[in-house]
């Protein structure tokens, strides 16, 4: 078995110019060569700010940029027949494609309704604040560009547990539908802000089995339309985990295999409630390791001050080492997003060799750490604000790294605060495979470390470069390794 590794192959400021699905389709064979197994793209259909929408401001699912809806063919990203070529040069490269899944919310709404709610406290939506009232609602979605094709389904006012607008007296606030379903929200596995159901727009009833079925219908007309091979799922800490226990079971018998699937369950700090989530869902789907995430983040802020040696400390991947997805960066925590917390530079070479070249974990590397990103947006302040983020310096060596040398039995040097390493022994499966890595967040270090007597002898440099000399492994399979200050050397048997 090779290692798997995907890429999240966009960030939020990707180019609203249409061209992302044919950037896909020209670059599949490079991101295959490379090392690279799978590739998670954006939200593929329409959302309710048309060509220059990311996607996740969900308005019809059906739409994969083939409808004259909310001002245009096209989405941000390119066409239907785009995607689907994409699609096919993800395949047609040995790869599999992972397809982003906003269920939580719609927005864009084609009509009012009258409906009835009552507002919440927004520090604590379980209080109400008002008894019930009618108000106007953008909760109908009737999609008349698409006149019905592939599915009739209306989404309307039974179809939402929420809404945080009022058309009719233009009030801002979050609002509970009083509808058949109930009056208040479903049960999350948080009690952020008291109960977390609601997050924007128009807010998914799943307690509708009519909803439920919609989805199903979607997501096999869906599978069908583009084959893909598994899912990135959107906000799930906003959705009652019974809706994703039910509908990937569906899913995987409509497919007939196994797809994989991770969950943005996004919670830094709190590996108790990621725990829980995969209770909840019985194992169903991964997650990213947002708290593996925070420990990368507060090590590139503190350098020296940080404890290496605690790096892994309170993660998911230590935790439930084969339901986690780790992550150096992605869309919500670059710079000038709701989520930010980037890497400094100097950390990322570090961070990147953490997630890709150990035994455990699916790592996720982000399109702008492997081709950089330039950008301009508002910061908290309103300013402008202009952003470079400069490719990750020898990730592509990292990623190939991994899938020829990170194999067999590892062994971890765990012991000094400001310089770790490991080994990975290598195994018959993969020729040429093992290797040694040793970082340092202080001075130029070295580990002591073994690597296995089937190197005896063997002659070992640094892929990345950094270190020109070369280490002989000793009969007994140890050998004294080096990385320079605040770097990473990667070695392996010399070719």
């Amino acid at each position: 078995m090779q290692n798997g590794t995907m890429i999240q192959y966009f960030h939020w400021y990707t180019s609203a110019d249409g061209s992302l699905w044919k950037e896909v389709n020209k670059n599949a064979k490079a991101l295959a060569a490379m090392g690279i197994n799978a590739v998670w793209l954006p939200p593929a259909y329409k959302g309710a700010d048309g060509a220059n929408s990311h996607g996740y401001d969900t308005y019809d699912k059906y739409d994969l940029g083939e409808f004259d809806q909310k001002g245009s063919v096209r989405t941000r990203f390119g066409t239907k027949e785009e995607y689907i070529a994409a699609a096919k040069a993800i395949h047609d490269a040995g790869m599999q494609l992972y397809v982003d899944i906003v269920a939580n919310h719609m927005i864009g709404a084609d009509e009012t309704e009258r409906v009835t709610v009552r507002k919440v406290d927004l520090e604590n939506r379980n209080e109400f604040i008002s008894e019930p009232y009618e108000i106007e609602a953008y909760t109908k979605f009737t999609f008349p560009g698409r006149k019905g094709q592939y599915s009739q389904f209306i989404w309307d006012h039974r179809c939402f547990t929420g809404i945080d607008y009022a058309a009719d007296t233009q009030e801002s606030g979050i609002f509970t539908i009083q509808n058949e379903y109930g009056e208040g929200w479903e049960d999350m596995v948080d009690d952020e802000k008291g109960n977390f159901d609601y997050l924007m727009g128009a807010d998914v009833e799943f307690r509708n089995p009519e909803v439920r079925e919609e989805f199903r219908r979607w997501g096999e007309w869906y599978y069908n339309t583009v084959k893909f091979d598994g899912f990135r799922l959107d906000a799930v800490k906003h959705i009652t985990p019974d809706f994703f226990k039910g509908w990937l079971e569906q899913m995987r018998q409509h497919a007939g295999r196994e797809m994989f699937t991770v969950g943005e369950y996004w919670a830094p700090g709190h590996l108790d409630l990621l725990l829980k989530y995969i209770d909840a869902t019985e194992g169903r789907m991964s997650l990213f390791d947002s708290s593996l995430h925070q420990n990368l983040h507060h090590a590139s802020k503190c350098g020296k001050d940080y404890d290496l040696s605690k790096i892994l400390d309170d993660s998911l991947v230590a935790t439930k080492p084969f339901l986690a997805v780790t992550v150096a960066g992605n869309h919500d925590t670059q710079p000038l997003q709701a989520l930010e917390a980037p890497l400094d530079d100097w950390f990322k070479p570090l961070a990147y060799a953490l997630i890709l070249l150990r035994e455990h974990g699916y790592p996720c590397v982000f399109y702008a750490d492997l081709y950089g990103a330039e950008y301009t947006d508002k910061d908290g302040e309103g300013n402008d604000c202009h952003i470079l983020i400069a490719p990750v310096l020898g990730l592509d060596k990292l990623i190939k790294a991994r899938d020829q040398y990170a194999y067999g039995m590892q062994r971890d040097y765990f012991d000094h605060p400001n310089c770790i390493g490991w080994t990975r022994e290598g195994d018959e499966e993969h020729a040429g495979a093992g290797c040694a890595v040793v970082m340092s967040n202080g001075e130029e270090g070295n580990k002591h470390m073994e690597i296995g007597q089937r190197h005896a002898g063997k002659k070992f440099r640094d892929i990345t470069g950094s270190r020109e000399e070369e280490i002989t492994v000793g009969e007994d399979g140890w050998a004294e390794f080096t990385c320079g200050a605040g770097s990473v050397a990667v070695w392996a048997e010399a070719r």
